[in-house]
């Protein structure tokens, strides 16, 4: 057998494995979404019984109690999860990617130290700084109000790194200049050449940032006391620690279900842009 044959049997070997291991991990992920759809379709009484693979015919009805549900609405929780969950996303990945532009495209003073100190921060859990942020909103009368979950995503270490080393790979420095030679404007640039260049990767931060919003309770639930005001994540929780005579998990896996539905539809939408800008962003130009 000649050096070449063996060469392409090895390769073929590989290719093998690899797709088996990705076969494998899709399953797995699917698995637990097609679990989660299961018990979405049982009674409270069916699911106390134990595990089983097999639907049942309780979908409609837990969705039905689910939805008319009088000590939470699921629906005003989900527009308000889906207001915060938007407007977090679109501001974090507009300004991280003009930060990011400053700091790619100028050179000035202290330049390394303003990426090295957005560097450290991106270290610092948010649970750190919680207590004092509370307490700041306090201050300025802002709790139960969207503004501290919305406005504060314009500040996003990771997302900011990920522009600035995205912009090093597709975003050469000579069509800046030319866009100046040009007269264009700075923001002109920005808004009309620069983020068209970025829409990969504007996409794979936006659902990053959407389904962080989407899926955060900490913050929420220090701020947000009105029940008209109250997330998915935080209803979530009430019907998780409902009254034991009145606690129906059919109708809690039905919730679950319905909101992820929103990030699986974010996903759907944006699956081609992310992918191009998973792949686009790991090879520099």
């Amino acid at each position: 057998m000649s050096e070449n044959t063996k060469g392409r049997i090895k390769l073929l070997l590989l290719r093998i494995v690899v797709y088996a291991i990705l076969i494998i991990l899709s399953a797995l992920c699917l698995f637990f979404f097609y679990l989660m759809v299961v018990n979405a379709s049982r009674s409270n009484a069916e699911l106390a019984k134990g595990f089983t693979l097999i639907p049942s015919g309780n979908f409609f009805t837990n969705l039905k109690n689910a939805w008319n549900d009088a000590s939470i609405n699921i629906p005003r929780g989900m527009l308000n999860s889906l207001i915060i969950a938007l407007s977090t996303a679109v501001l974090t990945t507009y300004f991280s990617a003009l930060t990011a532009y400053g700091v790619h495209v100028y050179d000035f003073k202290g330049k390394n130290l303003i990426f090295t100190f957005i560097m450290a921060i991106m270290m610092i859990p948010a649970q750190v700084s919680a207590l004092g942020f509370v307490q700041l909103m306090n201050k300025f009368n802002l709790t139960n109000n969207y503004i501290p979950l919305i406005i504060p995503g314009i500040a996003a270490p990771v997302v900011f790194f990920y522009m600035k080393q995205y912009m090093e790979s597709v975003l050469p420095l000579d069509v800046i200049d030319a866009a100046r030679v040009d007269g264009s404007s700075e923001f002109r640039t920005f808004n009309t050449i620069v983020l068209p260049m970025l829409k990969p990767a504007i996409a794979v931060q936006m659902i990053f940032s959407f389904v962080s919003s989407w899926n955060n309770y900490f913050i929420p639930a220090l701020l947000l006391d009105k029940a008209e005001l109250k997330t998915v994540p935080i209803m979530i929780a009430q019907l998780r620690s409902a009254d034991y005579s009145k606690f129906d998990m059919g109708k809690v896996y039905m919730f679950i279900l319905l909101a992820i539905l929103p990030v699986m539809i974010t996903y759907i939408i944006l699956s081609k842009s992310i992918i191009k800008g998973v792949t686009a962003g790991s090879v520099k130009g």
